[in-house]
C-alpha cells in the first residue's frame, strides 16, 4: 500500500546531521495519523553520509533512499525525491535542521483544510551573518517584481505539496529547475506557515556564496523575461548617448574646439561604453541561449548508482524518464 505522507531530504555531506534528523523525524512521523515514508537523497556525499543512510535503511523500515552517482545539485536531488514519493501528501526539508520538522504536523492540518500547497515562510535568520540576510531579502523581493509569476518572498523549498502539484511538477520537462518557483507557477491553493529558521545543527554551509548566486541566476532567467528586454533598453540608451555624442562632437568642432572635452579620452570613453553595453547583451542572450542547448540534449536529469527501500522503483523511473542502475545495484 502507498503510504500517506513523503518526507524527502536531500543530503550532500551531513554525517553530522543525519543521526539527530532521523531522530526528530522519526518523533514526527509517530505521531501522524497515516504511514509515512522517509527518502533520503545523497547528492554524491564524499562523506560518510551515505553509510549512514543504509544503516537507516536497516534499522527503520520507513526509510529508504537514494544514491545519485555524482553531485547534481540541490535542485535535482530534490527532484529526484519528487520521482519516487508515493505519498498523498509529500514535505521537502533541509538535512541541516534549519528546517524544523515539528512544523510537519501544522502543514498537514492546513493540507487536510484544503490547501494544495503549504510553504514556509522565515520571519527570522538566526546566526547568519548580516550580508547572507541582506542580500536573501533583496533576491527574494528583487525577484518577485521581475518574475512573471508571484514567487513568495523569504521562502525556500521546506514545503508540503499535495500529490497533483507533485504530478505536476514530475510531468514538467525541464531541466533547470526551481522548486520553488515551479510551485508558485503550477498554482492552486496555497498558504504560508511563518517560522524562525533555526542555525544549522551542525557541519558547513553548503549553499557557498557562488552557490547562491547560480541559484539566483537560474531562478530569475528561468521566470523572467526581463534580462531579456534589459539588453534592448540598454542598446536604445546606447543609441541615444551615441546620437547625443555625435551632436555635441559637431557643437565642439564648430564653437569650442579647444575644449577639454574633445580629444582621445572622450573617444576612449565612449567606445569602452557601448562595447560594455555589446558584452552585457552578449551575455544576456548567452545564458537563455545556453539553457535552449541544456534542454534540447535530452540527456537524463540525474543518474542513480543506488536504490532501496522502493519495491516499484524501477517502474516509477521509467515514467519519471529519469536513469536508473542496473538491477544488481537495486533491492
Amino acid at each position: 500500500m502507498s503510504p500517506q505522507y513523503s518526507l524527502v531530504v536531500p543530503i550532500y555531506n551531513e554525517e553530522d546531521n543525519i543521526l539527530e534528523l532521523h531522530r526528530r523525524l522519526r518523533s514526527v512521523m509517530d505521531s501522524l495519523d497515516g504511514e509515512t515514508e522517509l527518502i533520503l537523497i545523497d547528492d554524491g556525499s564524499r562523506d560518510r553520509s551515505l553509510l549512514l543512510m543504509r544503516e537507516l535503511h536497516e534499522q527503520d523500515s520507513r526509510v529508504s533512499y537514494l544514491s545519485l552517482a555524482r553531485n547534481f545539485g540541490h535542485q535535482v536531488a530534490v527532484t529526484a525525491g519528487l520521482n519516487f514519493a508515493r505519498g498523498e501528501a509529500i514535505v521537502v526539508l533541509d538535512a541541516d535542521l534549519q528546517d524544523p520538522p515539528e512544523l510537519i504536523p501544522e502543514m498537514i492540518a492546513l493540507w487536510r483544510h484544503g490547501y494544495q500547497v503549504v510553504y514556509a515562510q522565515r520571519t527570522q535568520r538566526q546566526k547568519e551573518r548580516w550580508l547572507k540576510r541582506v542580500t536573501a531579502y533583496s533576491f527574494y523581493r528583487v525577484l518577485r517584481h521581475l518574475a512573471d509569476v508571484e514567487i513568495p518572498t523569504d521562502t525556500g523549498d521546506f514545503c508540503l505539496m499535495d500529490r497533483r502539484i507533485v504530478d505536476l511538477l514530475n510531468a514538467m520537462p525541464e531541466r533547470n529547475r526551481y522548486i520553488r518557483g515551479l510551485r508558485a507557477w503550477v498554482g492552486f491553493q496555497q498558504t504560508a506557515i511563518q517560522y524562525i529558521r533555526d542555525p544549522r545543527y551542525a557541519g558547513e554551509v553548503k549553499y557557498t556564496f557562488s552557490k547562491s548566486l547560480a541559484l539566483a541566476i537560474n531562478s530569475l532567467v528561468s521566470f523572467s523575461r526581463v534580462p531579456l528586454r534589459l539588453s534592448t533598453y540598454l542598446g536604445l540608451g546606447a543609441a541615444a548617448i551615441a546620437l547625443l555624442m555625435a551632436v555635441l562632437v559637431v557643437y565642439w568642432r564648430f564653437f569650442a574646439p579647444h575644449s577639454p572635452l574633445t580629444g582621445y579620452a572622450t573617444i576612449t570613453v565612449v567606445v569602452f561604453f557601448l562595447g560594455a553595453v555589446q558584452l552585457i547583451s552578449i551575455g544576456i542572450l548567452g545564458e537563455y541561449i545556453g539553457r535552449i542547448y541544456e534542454e534540447i540534449k535530452g540527456r537524463p536529469l540525474y543518474t542513480l548508482s543506488e536504490v532501496a527501500g522502493f519495491q516499484d522503483h524501477r517502474e516509477i523511473a521509467r515514467n519519471s524518464r529519469r536513469s536508473i542502475p542496473k538491477e544488481e545495484n537495486l533491492e
